[in-house]
């Protein structure tokens, strides 16, 4: 008797089974599933705050470092400002230029998506 309790016990312990538990310390076993989160809006939106934060503290190093005036001519307009600044506006301006050709796109889907939905009723 005294054999078998001690055969069950070095079972427990190479199945790394505690003492007096029901089951296996596997997956398979409620009681000791960990509980996984997936990914969600809230979550990716904290990444996007995090990457636009660093982006911005790189802007700002790039504006502080380039602080030279220069002339800047745009249709009849003229006027002097920091090189980091006028650098910052241009991009501002092909980002600008990128969104609404993307809109342009999107609303070509969706006139495209929506007739499809229309003509297959």
């Amino acid at each position: 008797m005294v054999v078998m309790e001690r055969n069950d016990r070095l079972n427990d312990i190479r199945q790394h089974r505690v003492v007096g538990e029901s089951g296996p310390a596997t997956p398979e076993n409620p009681s000791v599933r960990s509980r996984q989160v997936g990914r969600t809006r809230v979550s990716g939106l904290w990444a996007a705050v995090v990457v636009a934060a660093i982006v911005l503290a790189f802007l700002l190093v790039f504006i502080m470092q380039n602080p030279a005036g220069v002339t800047v001519h745009f249709l009849w307009i003229q006027s002097t400002l920091a090189l980091g600044i006028a650098m910052l506006f241009a991009a501002l301006g092909g980002a600008l230029l990128i969104a609404l050709v993307a809109t342009a796109r999107i609303l070509q889907l969706r006139g495209a998506a929506r007739t499809r939905g229309t003509a297959q009723h």
